[in-house]
């Protein structure tokens, strides 16, 4: 065998099977790389959730743990208690403009599932719907759409 042959048989090798599975490692890597990001998204998102809640915590007065609405509360109360659902709103539309896809796969379903199940938690809070066409003024309107259907959702749904 000539080395011209050789040649052209290392090249037909390289064709066959080095190019192929030089596009499926790039394929993958570029998979793994997407991951990485959602994964980065979530836990940045998560962090953000996080510090919501230390607001919270850190009012108290304004018992925004439970899913009655808090009688009583004084305009400094009541302005505290709408800024930090405005926080959250935008929290929540972050999230649905970074984590939401019509199509997901099983691990941003998962994740996204944790979300919805903040948004509908919320959402049963009956101060928290009575503000909300107040503060989703301006936001993403499948946001919105979203985030009144959960509301809808919790309105009707039986407790337990």
């Amino acid at each position: 065998m000539s080395a011209l042959e050789l040649w052209e048989l290392a090249s037909y090798v390289v064709t066959v099977i080095g190019l192929p599975l030089a596009i499926a490692l790039f394929v993958y890597e570029q998979r793994k790389e997407r991951d990485n990001e959602e994964e980065e998204i979530f836990e940045r998102l998560s962090d953000s959730y996080d510090n919501f809640l230390k607001l919270v915590l850190a009012n108290p007065d304004l018992h925004l743990r439970s899913e009655a609405a808090t009688p009583g509360l004084d305009d400094e109360q009541r302005d505290r208690m709408l800024t930090l659902f405005e926080l959250l709103v935008s929290l929540f539309e972050r999230a649905y403009l970074l984590a939401f896809d019509e199509d997901m796969n099983p691990r941003q379903a998962r994740r996204w599932r944790a979300w919805e199940d903040y948004m509908r938690e919320w959402c049963r809070r009956e101060d928290f719907r009575r503000a909300l066409p107040q503060l989703v003024l301006g936001e993403d309107p499948d946001f919105v759409a979203y985030l009144q259907r959960l509301a809808d959702e919790e309105v009707s749904r039986p407790r337990a």
